[in-house]
Parts: structure tokens; C-alpha cells; sequence
């Protein structure tokens, strides 16, 4: 994303969805007039706490609460693929921006691994609500550039990116007994023999897949940039 942005200059910067302020923190110390902006209470708290400087705004997709054109930069970051409308949501992204707009969405995503596990366990997966047919798109660079048109914006060029993430087993353990994510939600719903399958199938496929003292999990990402060019 920055190496899209180029230098800030004199532009500011919002940043939708943003969480602890992680990435916000990020672009402030990049030189970019950031305003974070993210609806969970929580977290605005723990961004106060870790990144002082920034004062996070409460606001959600799709009615940001920002005239229109009032940023640079929109950056939604792993955030349109948690809002019920997808389109609706990346309109009102345009609609803040005088600028550019980008916006990431997993093309692959960690829950391979834990399809493998429950199986494994012989348990049914875990299957989160989904989008009706009219809001969903192809989880895909294109079927996201795809989706990103049919909103409303600009030009938009979506790249894929690649990676691994070396995790450790003992925290990817904690975020399932902490109810993160998909895995987290089936644990917390399994009675105690259930849990007792589902643990020795984590521990299997760990020990199977790690190397040294990690998990390499295989990740992709689209990130698209969208301008009015």
C-alpha cells in the first residue's frame, strides 16, 4: 500500500477499520496527516493506549461520519470482506475520498488449516453466517476489482500478494480457546470430549506441518487501488 501511495507530502490519510491502530501508528510515522476511524469500542481503547498520539473516531461502514471528499487517501484494510454489504460499503469509501481509495480482502486465508483439523476430528466444520448472493463476490483480484466497479469507483488495479506466516502453535492455540475467528466459535461450542478430538487433531496437524518451532501458514491477499483516472 505505501509503495502505491508514493510519498505523503501534504496529503492526509483515513483509515477505516482501524482496529489497535497498528497501521494508523504506520502511516503517521510515514509522514501522512492520519485520522483513524473504528466502530468497536474496545479497540479504540486499545489504540488510545498504544498509540497516544492518534485519537481514534467511532464510525462504521457504509455512513462514515465524514463530509464527502474530505480525504486524500481511504485505506480499508482486511475490512470489506466483514461488512454485510460489500458494495454499499466501498461507495461510501469513495464517497470520503478525493482521491485515491485502496481496500484488501483475503483471496486465501488461514481457514484451510482449520478444515483440516476438524476433519480430522471428524467434526462439522464451522460455518459463519454468509452474504446473500446479491452481496457476495468472488473472492478473487478480479472478482474484488470486479465488485470495487460495480460500487462506483474509478479505475481500479488489484494486485496479488503472497506470504507465509511463520505462526507459533501455542498462540494460534490461545486464540482458539479465546473464540477468535471461525475456530475460536466452533471451540467455544464443543462439549468437553468434542474439545478433547479437536485438541489432539490441532496437535497432530502441527506436528506434522511445523517447522522448527513454527507453522508456516500460506497466506494471499488482493490489494486494490481505485482512482478516479
Amino acid at each position: 500500500m505505501r509503495d502505491a501511495l508514493g510519498t505523503p507530502g501534504d496529503r492526509n490519510l483515513l483509515d477505516v477499520g482501524a482496529g489497535d491502530g497498528t497501521l494508523a501508528e504506520t502511516w503517521s510515522v510515514g509522514g501522512w496527516d492520519v485520522t483513524a476511524c473504528e466502530p468497536e469500542a474496545s479497540m479504540r481503547a486499545v489504540s488510545r493506549r498504544r498509540h497516544p498520539a492518534i485519537e481514534p473516531v467511532d464510525g462504521a461502514l457504509p455512513d462514515l461520519p465524514f463530509a464527502d471528499g474530505t480525504f486524500d487517501v481511504v485505506v480499508a484494510n482486511f475490512v470489506l470482506n466483514h461488512v454485510a454489504s460489500p458494495r454499499e460499503s466501498a461507495a461510501e469509501l469513495r464517497r470520503v475520498s478525493r482521491g485515491i481509495v485502496i481496500a484488501t480482502t483475503w483471496t486465501l486465508s488461514p481457514s484451510w488449516l482449520w478444515a483440516e483439523i476438524t476433519g480430522r476430528a471428524g467434526l462439522k466444520p464451522f460455518a459463519g453466517a454468509r452474504l446473500p448472493a446479491a452481496e457476495d463476490f468472488e473472492r478473487t483480484p478480479e472478482g474484488f476489482a470486479r465488485m470495487l466497479r460495480e460500487a462506483g469507483l474509478g479505475h481500479v488495479a488489484v494486485a496479488e500478494h503472497e506470504w507465509a506466516w511463520n505462526a507459533r502453535p501455542e498462540a494460534l492455540w490461545a486464540s482458539v480457546e479465546g473464540g477468535v475467528a471461525g475456530a475460536g466459535a466452533l471451540y467455544a461450542g464443543l462439549d468437553a470430549g468434542d474439545r478433547r478430538r479437536f485438541r489432539a487433531a490441532f496437535d497432530f496437524v502441527v506436528e506434522q506441518r511445523r517447522r522448527g518451532g513454527v507453522l508456516p501458514l500460506e497466506h494471499r491477499a488482493a490489494i486494490a487501488v481505485a482512482t478516479d483516472a
